[in-house]
């Protein structure tokens, strides 16, 4: 096989965008999927409908110059939607201006989307029904399974990336061969796909322009808006224990817990029994790899290197920044790919481990601190921060979904901004005086 011939594992989000990257400079891709092509059968439901989209996903879609044709089937969410144990709700915006917004996007039709943007270019070919069984880094050959036929397939490659998701087998095989550290963390959790229809003259039931919470402390479920007027709900429980997914194991149990913890949900939900019987359950975990290559032979992009729970809305916008990091080091070290990859990990791999760490922190704010008055009184301030001093305090959510700081970056940042609100918060419990002069000097050491 030829040096430009580069063969990618999985034809989901992050597959397609990096073909296409790959495509416009040049290279021939070929993408191996387990699945068939979702353009041209029925998908099952209960698996991420929709997703969240924020400036680091725009940005690679304005790259590959798919975003003009995404950005119309895109909701604006402005806020959280608390909805509150009475019934009762409050938004708590993400930002300060009218743009710093997250949007609703389908999953589904962004996925097609992206296949048929890399197909369009003519230098990349998805084969569908192939499943990656082994892999052989010493030989460079990849062994697939053909679903249909059930046949043995055996490639031959140059270069291959893995876009192949959490269970990952060109990962697995990485950790073996270079003695990679791995840790795949279960975080206890797990959630349900579920459905709030639109209404009988199809308008949405909820305000559409926000993501709608139930936080009930070690549950919770969530509400993104549909471009049908429909919302996909999801529900995370704990897999095990008193109120869990195990527990639930009758309908009775079911509409008893809506009954008590979700109640102004309920009656939006007709298929409330049927959806929850007959959706999946999926379970959450986060992925930590370092490093996320082999040689200049294989790298590994999106949940297969640093799979994240969905509580920062950032697997995607994490997924597709991996490709524009990969495509800019193509510009940087062109053809030679053993600093392209050795590079993308020195660069980035922390940053995968940072929005892991980040997006577990976000579940225990949203399920737990997002009605405490504590929180409210820091989340407050953070934002009064952020517009007495623009450009030096920028509150952590918005760094991460509305700007493109590294992960890392970050991450430190937002750990010097928390001991900030802390010395003002000692100076003055109320956090309505602001010190001026103490947070200048604060921020300068």
């Amino acid at each position: 096989m030829d040096n430009k011939t580069i063969t990618l594992i999985g034809a989901g989000l992050a597959g397609p965008l990096m073909a296409t990257y790959l495509a416009q400079r040049g290279f021939t891709v070929d993408i191996y999927e387990r699945r068939d092509d979702m353009r041209s059968v029925n998908l099952s439901a209960g698996r991420s409908i929709n997703l969240a989209l924020s400036v680091r996903g725009i940005h690679a879609l304005k790259e590959v110059g798919l975003y003009v044709k995404i950005q119309p089937i895109t909701i604006p969410m402005k806020g959280r939607m608390i909805h509150d144990m009475d019934g009762k709700t409050h938004l708590q915006p993400y930002g300060q201006r009218d743009d710093e917004v997250i949007y609703s996007v389908s999953r589904a039709q962004l996925n097609k989307d992206l296949m048929t943007l890399a197909e369009g270019t003519g230098k990349v070919r998805i084969h569908f029904n192939h499943e990656l069984s082994t892999v052989d880094l010493q030989n460079n050959m990849l062994s697939f399974s053909h679903k249909n036929t059930g046949e043995i397939v055996q490639k031959d490659f140059t270069c291959v990336i893995g876009c192949d998701g959490s269970a990952s087998v060109l990962r697995d095989e990485i950790v073996n061969k270079t003695k990679a550290r791995y840790t795949k963390k279960p975080l206890g959790h797990g959630y349900k796909e579920l459905l709030i229809p639109p209404s009988d003259d199809g308008q949405f039931q909820l305000d559409s322009h926000a993501l709608h919470i139930w936080p009930r402390g070690e549950y919770m479920l969530i509400a993104l808006p549909n471009m049908d007027g429909s919302f996909t709900c999801t529900l995370f429980l704990p897999m095990s224990g008193k109120i869990s997914f195990d527990s639930m194991d009758t309908g009775s149990k079911i509409s008893e817990l809506f009954q008590s913890q979700f109640s102004d949900a309920i009656d939006l939900m007709p298929t409330l029994a049927q959806d929850f019987r007959n959706n999946p359950t999926g379970e959450l975990a986060s992925v930590y790899c370092d490093p996320w290559h082999f040689q200049e032979k294989a790298a590994l992009i999106g949940d297969s290197a640093h799979a994240v729970v969905p509580f920062f809305g950032q697997g995607m916008n994490a997924s597709f920044q991996d490709c524009t990091v990969m495509n800019k080091l193509m510009g940087d070290y062109a053809g030679d790919w053993g600093d392209i990859f050795s590079n993308y990990s020195k660069l980035h791999v922390n940053n995968g481990h940072a929005i892991a760490d980040m997006a577990i922190e976000n579940y225990i704010e949203m399920r737990d601190h997002v009605n405490d008055p504590n929180y409210i009184k820091r989340r407050k301030l953070e934002l009064d921060l952020e517009k007495r001093f623009p450009g030096q305090f920028i509150p952590r959510y918005s760094m991460v979904s509305f700007h493109q700081f590294p992960y890392s970056d970050v991450y430190k940042r937002g750990e010097k901004q928390f001991r900030i609100i802390d010395e003002i918060l000692r100076v003055d419990p109320s956090g309505e005086n602001i010190d001026r002069s103490l947070v200048n000097k604060l921020l300068k050491s």
